[in-house]
């Protein structure tokens, strides 16, 4: 048993101030590894199906454009909508993300990374600001196994971690190291655990080890996992293959 595990109960939701704080620390991270890009880098394939580095880049930077624009952000889910069923896509998700990409697949790589930069604090900003009251109303279906969300959970949790799971995409194809601390990527992976926890609702002691890791228990007498906390995040957004516990999945 590990006596200094976090008990899921424990693992306080992120509210949105915290929300934000890790955003903004979030975006500077990807923001610093786009820029050590080299020109071959974005020709490396990622454990996104289909995505080079450039591809996931240009989402990337379609998603921060859509955070800092109300007009911007109904344009991509209006087409994105339209669009998945004509890409045979799972979720309407695909989509946009579609979308994004092809809308922004003329420019330079320099031009990607200085745009990027640009409309970082115009997203914070603009999600920073969104009313409480508008925050809470359920207005995203997620689908299996997440289900429909506040636009809160969109905002505040969603986007940043596509932001992380993606500076982890990006590094693992260039071959590069991944900045990790347990302040900040430990939050995220903490919070990711216990959502990951509520969904299946098992009993579990989970150890994740790395500078993003920690001890986890939820119940008495459950399966006892060891693994790195990236791999971990990797395996159950589907990046990678689980047996156990570790086949239940929560879509990043």
């Amino acid at each position: 048993m590990m006596t200094t595990a976090i008990d899921m109960t424990a693992i306080a939701p992120v509210g949105h101030d915290e929300a934000m704080q890790i955003t903004e620390v979030e975006f500077a991270r990807m923001l610093d590894a786009a820029r050590e890009l080299a020109a071959a880098d974005w020709a490396c394939p990622t454990d996104c199906t289909d995505w080079d580095v450039r591809a996931v880049m240009l989402h990337l930077l379609g998603a921060a454009e859509a955070n800092a624009s109300l007009r911007e952000n109904a344009h991509q889910m209006r087409l994105g909508k339209r669009l998945f069923k004509e890409i045979g896509g799972h979720h309407w998700v695909d989509g946009v993300n579609e979308i994004q990409i092809r809308e922004r697949s003329r420019l330079s790589s320099e031009e990607v990374v200085s745009r990027y930069a640009a409309v970082i604090p115009k997203a914070v900003r603009m999600r920073r600001r969104i009313p409480r009251p508008l925050r809470a109303l359920p207005l995203v279906d997620f689908g299996p196994p997440i289900g429909r969300k506040p636009l809160g959970y969109l905002m505040d949790v969603v986007y940043t971690r596509d932001v992380w799971m993606h500076r982890v995409d990006i590094a693992r194809a260039i071959g590069s190291p991944l900045v990790l601390t347990p302040e900040h990527d430990g939050r995220i992976v903490a919070d990711i655990v216990a959502e990951w926890s509520s969904i299946h609702g098992h009993a579990f002691e989970l150890e994740l080890a790395g500078p993003a890791g920690g001890a986890f228990t939820s119940g008495r007498a459950g399966d006892a996992l060891r693994i790195d906390a990236v791999d971990f995040v990797r395996i159950i957004s589907g990046r990678g293959t689980g047996t156990g516990l570790l086949s239940y999945p929560l879509p990043l």
